[in-house]
């Protein structure tokens, strides 16, 4: 943990950080894109109570939150069925869509995948709501326990980059990201952020949370492969020069899924809230320039399930040229295998 936690807090190693200067740059010159008041939508349909064997049944409902169905098991990434991303009802960032599904029409809900605290990632309304319906087990990244248990949850299981452990038919890895967290303006970066992967038999599923472009992509591809699933961020990256470190563009996202080699990639992080300056339509739009193939990298419309088929095994790519600016590109985040005893909690 040396690496990426000094004095009290946590960093991404050789990263750049903005500071409080920068963010009042950027409020000054702020040219939001457009994006509609309110966006109509009809709930998708109610997904299957479960699926089974090495079926993988993956469904979009908003923002960062996906529904992951395989193994008899159902877990959800970063849930959030709030009208707001904030602390309070009355301001912070506003959903300018439903969730794809209504609550109730959730199946059980096994496991949840906590990517950091940030308001629109970990959200405590949402979180009560799925404990006191399912008591799933829930996994954060450092920090993040202790606020999880005040909700109640009590399989709880708090990690570091690298450190994995084994859960019903997986095996649940932390790996890096390139983020920060917090809640409060006294809190920045008290908290770890990361992303994850879960190996199983049927192939690896890999949930890269809210993250800058970063080295660590081609270590958890080498580490990992053959990925049958990346779910990617691709949007709240305008203006580049301030979030490039933090969000990456839709091109950055699409040569991340290539240095990760994954069979198919699905996009996240877009067309829920403005949290940036790109527009609602900018993040689809220019994914789609850079990934023609609609079936590699794939946009779900919200509450869209599909069916995600067994990768076959290709060779990984030597090299792949990327679009990131060097000076955003960190040293190699090193992160060792940990395994963690299930009763770690």
């Amino acid at each position: 943990m040396d690496e990426h936690f000094r004095n009290g807090r946590f960093l991404n190693p050789g990263a750049p950080e903005h500071g409080f200067r920068d963010l009042l740059r950027w409020i000054r010159n702020r040219k939001p894109g457009p994006w509609p008041a309110w966006i109509p939508s009809t709930p998708g349909p109610p997904p299957p109570a479960a699926v089974h064997g090495s079926d993988l049944r993956v469904t979009f409902i908003n923002h960062s939150t996906v529904l992951l169905q395989t193994a008899g098991h159902n877990l959800l990434t970063d849930p959030i069925w709030s009208r707001r991303a904030s602390p309070v009802s009355f301001s912070g960032p506003l959903r300018h869509r439903d969730p794809g599904l209504r609550f109730e029409d959730l199946p059980p809900i096994d496991a949840i995948l906590l990517s950091h605290n940030h308001y629109d990632h970990f959200d405590k309304p949402t979180l009560r709501r799925l404990w006191k319906r399912d008591h799933p087990a829930v996994f954060c990244a450092l920090g993040d326990a202790p606020a999880l248990r005040r909700i109640g949850f009590r399989e709880v299981h708090e990690n570091d980059w690298g450190q994995s452990q084994s859960w019903g038919p997986f095996k649940v890895h932390c790996v890096p990201a390139q983020h920060f967290a917090a809640r409060t303006p006294f809190d920045r970066n008290r908290t770890l952020w990361c992303g994850w992967v879960l190996e199983s038999a049927s192939g690896n599923i890999y949930f890269a949370g809210d993250t800058g472009f970063g080295n660590f992509f081609q270590e958890i591809g080498d580490r990992f492969a053959p990925l049958r699933l990346a779910l990617l961020p691709i949007g709240a990256f305008d203006p580049e020069w301030f979030m490039g470190p933090v969000h990456m563009t839709p091109e950055q996202a699409v040569d991340a899924s290539r240095i990760l080699n994954a069979a198919t990639a699905i996009g996240i992080h877009y067309g829920t809230f403005a949290l940036a300056d790109d527009g609602y339509a900018d993040p689809g739009l220019r994914l789609r320039r850079a990934a023609p193939d609609a079936a590699q990298f794939r946009l779900l419309p919200e509450g869209e399930g599909c069916m995600i088929p067994e990768q076959t095994v290709q060779q990984r790519p030597r090299e792949v040229e990327t679009s990131l600016p060097v000076q955003f590109l960190p040293e190699k985040a090193r992160f060792q295998s940990r395994e963690i005893l299930p009763d770690a909690t």
